[in-house]
């Protein structure tokens, strides 16, 4: 089987890294999430360490706390028990101090700004000090040179998620967390943007955490792939993908990549 497993069940000793865990960017452990007052358990005993520039895809049934979880990270939703720690912080001081960005699956794009206008919108909003990367130079990085002044009405869904990526790359984040994305996109612009988020991945070295609901994707895009278990979630499996760092979408086609997917696959079903 071309995949490593590295944790198994969270709550098993196995599940979290031995490591330092200030080596991690994010350091999920022992973690449980309610809601309802506590009546309804979205996330229970989930412990996980995220490596420094990894791209880790997040995978699972409906309803297992795929979004829940990076939520919790992203300081959206409070966890009732447990430590969540991004790069070294609690996630409200990572939050404060623009460690993190967050992408979702709407581009949910100001419609009367250009895309270099709603590129520019979290340095005029929270102030962008020096660490802010160039938004033109971000527009360009994804594919959009030219368009700097197109409002989101004239340009197509794929574009519009390209203007939302270089938005959130616009403060210079350590920690990209992107939540289907591309959900709503159609195969052949999906496709074009799984390999655009790997080149500009490889390219700032930014930690990658992606939601999906794609078995295909979810083993493409990641370096790592975990798997979350539902009723209540939680960790089913973190592991590696055995494929090369440089990915094209021809190597979906080979026996290795078959093999990954039939292994998610099973995992899915027994989730």
């Amino acid at each position: 089987m071309a995949a490593a497993e590295l944790h198994t069940a969270a709550g098993n000793p196995a599940a979290t890294p031995a490591a330092n865990p200030a080596a991690g960017a994010i350091r999920v452990e022992n973690v449980d999430v309610t809601f309802s007052e506590g009546t309804v358990v979205a996330l229970k005993d989930v412990s996980v360490e995220i490596p420094q520039g990894a791209f880790v895809t997040i995978l699972g049934p409906s309803g297992c706390g795929k979004s829940t979880l990076m939520r919790a990270i992203a300081d959206l939703v409070p966890a009732a028990r447990g430590v969540v720690d991004v790069q070294g912080q609690s996630p409200r001081d990572a939050r404060r101090d623009r460690n993190f960005s967050y992408v979702f699956q709407d581009a949910t794009l100001l419609p009367w700004r250009t895309a270099l206008e709603n590129v520019q919108l979290p340095l005029e909003v929270g102030g962008g000090g020096d660490a802010h990367a160039d938004p033109r130079d971000l527009l360009e990085l994804v594919g959009l040179k030219g368009r700097e002044n197109a409002l989101p009405s004239e340009l197509s869904g794929g574009m519009r998620q390209r203007v939302a990526i270089a938005r959130a790359l616009v403060t210079k984040p350590k920690i990209l967390l992107m939540d289907e994305p591309f959900g709503a996109l159609d195969e052949i612009t999906r496709d074009k943007l799984n390999e655009e988020v790997l080149r500009i991945w490889r390219e700032t070295g930014t930690t990658i955490l992606f939601v999906t609901h794609s078995i295909p994707e979810a083993a493409f895009l990641g370096e790592y792939v975990l798997m979350l278990a539902a009723h209540p979630g939680r960790v089913k499996e973190f592991m590696k993908v055995e494929l090369p760092p440089e990915r094209r979408l021809a190597d979906r086609d080979t026996l290795e990549f078959v093999q990954i997917t039939a292994h998610l696959r099973k995992l899915l079903e027994e989730c």
